[in-house]
């Protein structure tokens, strides 16, 4: 019956370890990112396959680009399909980029030619070293 007790008490602890995890900050900022990043996915899919595509299409001579493939054998090498995702990801990662910058020059703003602010604690540990220094 002890062995029974023990893995209760295993679960229990596992449960709770992995709740605590989940609730952390990251994880949950993590899960909101990749399920915005999916739908930000598809927004740009349409965008490259509804919108850029055909227009791109349309400039070089009526071109259809999800048609595009070359049969080999058996095989139908769909290299349209690619050059729309290969858009995708251009997009995509542009995007991504701007959006970082954006944040880092928000999150990061150095102080211009300003003192830095020194804490009650910094200040007197420097008065104590000066009086230290007129001592000697």
């Amino acid at each position: 019956m002890k062995k029974n007790v023990k893995t209760k008490e295993n679960i229990t602890k596992f449960t709770t370890e992995f709740k605590n995890f989940i609730m952390r900050g990251n994880v949950i900022d993590l899960a909101v990112g990749v399920i915005i990043g999916g739908a930000f996915g598809k927004i740009v899919t349409s965008i490259v396959s509804d919108i850029l595509m055909p227009l791109i299409g349309l400039v070089l001579g009526g071109i259809d680009f999800s048609n595009l493939s070359i049969k080999l054998g058996d095989a139908k090498l769909m290299y349209g399909a690619f050059i729309q995702n290969v858009i995708d990801f251009l997009i995509i990662s542009f995007c991504i980029f701007v959006f970082i910058k954006i944040i880092n020059k928000i999150t990061f703003k150095k102080p211009k030619n300003e003192e830095v602010k020194k804490s009650d604690e910094v200040i007197l540990l420097e008065e104590i070293r000066d009086l230290l220094k007129k001592k000697k």
